[in-house]
């Protein structure tokens, strides 16, 4: 269990990480607080957005859309690994998931199958999306990879984290099936390996 970190420390713990930063508006404090906590935090999960185009996705993803009010994440990594920052404290991106999963990320153990949606997913994780089209056809650059790699590593180390603490979309809610086009084992991996150094 962690509380999470202030909207500063986050920030510089990123830029720490060795990517790109870029604030986008009042990013500190643009939040779904008013619809409940946000903490204790237990994990990074990481979203691809069904989007094309960097200034498109970034905005969609700061301000929501008519179904879902932003922000929508609390940083997204563009194509080019920077990783523009559009909400602190609540935000929309996890949604209803299953407590097993929750009580595995918390023990860090192997996840269990997600089949059920009975847990507030948007109050315990950080929340990364990706801009990609999320049709297992649309490149994910080297550039972008390593920037996902980057910060979910960061994040686990300010915590004290495995990297069993980084999950994806789609172990958490049955029936999405974000990230596509890599999978969650490979980036645990990979961030395993930068956890050693």
């Amino acid at each position: 269990m962690a509380s999470p970190m202030s909207a500063t420390r986050f920030r510089d713990t990123l830029r720490a990480a060795g990517v790109t930063v870029v604030e986008v508006g009042d990013w500190k404090h643009h939040n779904r607080n008013h619809k409940g906590p946000w903490g204790p935090v237990h994990g990074v999960m990481i979203h691809h957005t069904v989007t094309r185009g960097s200034a498109l996705t970034v905005d969609i993803c700061r301000d929501g859309h008519a179904e879902l009010p932003g922000p929508l994440c609390h940083a997204v990594i563009t194509k080019d690994g920077r990783v523009h920052l559009v909400g602190y404290g609540r935000a929309n991106h996890a949604g209803l998931g299953d407590d097993d999963v929750l009580r595995a990320v918390i023990a860090e153990q192997p996840l269990p199958a997600d089949h059920e949606s009975d847990t507030d997913g948007n109050r315990y994780f950080y929340g990364f999306e990706c801009e990609n089209l999320g049709d297992g056809k649309d490149p994910w650059p080297a550039a972008q990879l390593r920037a996902i790699e980057k910060v979910s590593a960061a994040i686990c180390r300010h915590h004290g984290w495995t990297e069993r603490s980084v999950i994806g979309h789609l172990e958490w809610q049955p029936g999405k099936v974000d990230p596509r086009g890599f999978t969650m084992g490979w980036l645990r991996k990979r961030v395993r390996e930068r956890l050693k150094g």
